[in-house]
C-alpha cells in the first residue's frame, strides 16, 4: 500500500461501505454533497446487494438524478474481497453494524493495506479490542483506524475540550459533566443498530472487563482538586433545565483514551510531514486543553422522562444478559424501549423534526492554587453547549463526512498510523469550524462564581 501510495494509483478516494444502511444511505446523501469537490473528486458504494445500493443513490440523489458512482459488492466473511477493495482507495467510511460482529474484517484489511478507516462505532468494547490486537501494525503500515466519528464521540469529545479551553489561566477544571438533550416536534425514534449494540454491549461485559485487566494501564491525567462526589441517581440540573440521570455511553470512555494519549504526548501526537507552523500550532493547541474528571447524563424535562429512561435501562440490563433474553429484545425492540426503538427506523419527517443539545457543565477554580487547599469546593462555573440536527441520520452523517475531508485535505498533519481515537486526531484541526459550518453550533452560555 505505501507503494500504492507513492504512485498515487488509487481508483478511489472513498468508499463507503454498507451505504445501504439505515445510517449508511444519510452518509452517501451526505457525501454527494461534497462530490466532484476538491478533495472528494471519486466515490464508490460497497455493500452485499448491488440493486439496494443502487436505490439508495437514487433515494440520496433526489430530486437530481443519480450521479455515475460505481457500485462494489463486497462480504464481510471474505477477506480477500475486503482487501481487494481497500487496495483501491485511500480511505473506508465502515457504517455496517453492529461492529462487534462485522467491523473486525474490515479492520484488519485496511491495516493489512495501509488504508485508512473511519467509523461511526459506538461499541467501547469493540474500539479497545482494535486498539490491543492492531494498533503496532496500524502503526507500521501508515493506517489511520479512527472509530466513534459520529455522535458518538465527536460531540462529546470537542464539547469537553471547547469548555476545557474557556478555562483561562490561572483558572483550572475540575470536572465537566455533560448532559444530552434529545427533542423532536414528533416522536423520538432511535436508530435500531444502535439499540442492537446496546444490548450486545450488555452481553459482552465481562469480555470488555476481562481485555482492560489483560493490558497495561494507560497514564492517568493530572487534574486538579479532589475526585468529585458520585451525586444523586436523579439529577435536577436547574440552570439547563433538565432532569438526568447518568448515561453508560462510549463517550466518557472515549474521552478517557484522549486524556491517557494526551498525557502521554503533552504536544498531541506529530503528523506524517508537518511544517514547523503546523508543529507549532498542534502543540499551542494542546497546551489549551485542561484535564478534567468527565461523565455523561441523558436528560429530560421532567422527572417521568428520566424514570423512563431508568425503566428500558434495567429491561435492557437485566434480558441482555440471557440468549432469551436478548432474542426477546431485538425482535420486540419497540415493546422492550418503551417505543424509542423500532426496527424499521424513524420516517424522514421524524428525522427532520429532531434536534439535540448536549450542555457541559464544568466546575474547577478561578485559581489553581486553590484547588491544593484540602478538599475546597470548586468556586467557579463554566457552562457551554453543542446543538445540532437529529443525531443518527444528520449530525452522525455531517461530522464522518467533515472527518473523511479533513483526513483527505490535511493527511500529512495527522498521525502516521495507528488505532487512535477522533479527539486526538481531530482535536488540533479545524474539524470544530467545519462542524459549525454545517448546522452543528458550540455556544458559550455562561461563566459564574460559586459562592463558598
Amino acid at each position: 500500500m505505501q507503494e500504492n501510495q507513492e504512485r498515487n494509483t488509487f481508483l478511489y478516494d472513498l468508499i463507503i461501505l454498507g451505504a445501504s444502511g439505515f445510517t449508511g444511505r444519510y452518509v452517501v446523501k451526505e457525501a454527494l454533497r461534497f462530490l466532484d469537490h476538491p478533495p472528494l473528486k471519486t466515490l464508490a458504494l460497497a455493500g452485499r446487494n448491488p440493486t439496494k445500493l443502487t436505490q439508495t443513490l437514487r433515494w440520496a440523489s433526489h430530486p437530481n438524478p443519480p450521479p455515475r458512482i460505481p457500485v462494489l459488492t463486497f462480504n464481510t466473511s471474505d477477506p480477500q474481497s475486503l482487501l481487494s477493495l481497500c487496495q483501491q482507495t485511500k480511505l473506508v467510511l465502515n457504517c455496517v453494524g453492529p461492529f462487534r460482529l462485522y467491523g473486525e474484517p474490515v479492520v484488519a484489511a485496511c491495516v493489512e493495506t495501509g488504508c485508512d478507516y473511519l467509523d461511526i462505532c459506538g461499541e467501547p468494547e469493540f474500539m479497545e479490542r482494535m486498539e490491543a490486537k492492531y494498533g503496532e501494525k496500524a502503526a507500521e503500515t501508515g493506517s489511520l483506524i479512527i472509530s466513534a466519528c459520529g455522535f458518538d464521540s465527536v460531540p462529546a469529545e470537542l464539547g469537553l475540550m471547547f469548555n476545557s479551553r474557556q478555562w483561562v489561566e490561572p483558572a483550572v477544571p475540575n470536572r465537566v459533566e455533560a448532559y444530552l438533550s434529545l427533542e423532536s416536534e414528533k416522536r423520538i425514534a432511535g436508530n435500531f443498530g444502535t439499540y442492537e449494540s446496546a444490548v450486545l454491549g450488555v452481553a459482552n461485559v465481562e469480555s470488555l472487563q476481562e481485555l482492560r485487566r489483560s493490558r497495561p494501564r494507560r497514564a492517568r491525567p493530572v487534574i486538579p482538586g479532589p475526585t468529585p462526589p458520585k451525586g444523586p441517581l436523579i439529577e435536577h440540573q436547574k440552570k439547563i433545565g433538565v432532569w438526568a440521570v447518568k448515561l453508560p455511553s462510549a463517550d466518557s470512555i472515549v474521552v478517557r483514551r484522549t486524556l491517557a494519549s494526551v498525557t502521554e504526548n503533552p504536544g498531541g501526537l506529530p503528523g506524517v510531514n508537518e511544517s514547523v507552523e503546523q508543529i507549532e500550532k498542534r502543540e499551542a493547541f494542546w497546551s489549551t486543553v485542561k484535564p478534567a474528571y468527565f461523565g455523561v447524563k441523558i436528560g429530560s424535562k421532567s422527572v417521568l422522562g428520566v424514570l423512563r429512561f431508568i425503566t428500558v435501562g434495567v429491561i435492557m440490563g437485566l434480558l441482555g444478559k440471557t440468549a432469551v433474553g436478548r432474542w426477546l429484545l431485538l425482535n420486540f425492540p419497540s415493546i422492550f424501549s418503551l417505543g424509542w426503538f423500532r426496527k424499521k427506523g424513524p420516517s424522514d419527517d421524524e428525522v427532520r423534526s429532531a434536534s439535540f443539545k448536549m450542555w457541559f457543565v464544568g466546575h474547577g477554580f478561578s485559581n489553581g492554587s486553590l484547588a491544593s487547599q484540602g478538599n475546597r469546593k470548586p468556586d467557579m462555573e463554566i457552562i457551554t453547549r453543542v446543538m445540532g440536527p437529529e443525531i443518527g441520520y444528520l449530525t452522525t452523517p455531517i461530522i464522518l463526512l467533515q472527518c473523511a475531508l479533513i483526513l483527505l485535505i490535511q493527511r500529512e498533519n495527522l498521525p502516521r498510523g495507528g488505532v487512535l481515537t477522533p479527539g486526538i486526531v481531530f482535536g488540533p484541526t479545524d474539524l470544530q469550524e467545519r462542524l459549525q459550518e454545517n448546522g452543528i453550533s458550540f455556544d458559550i452560555i455562561s461563566k459564574t462564581a460559586l459562592s463558598p
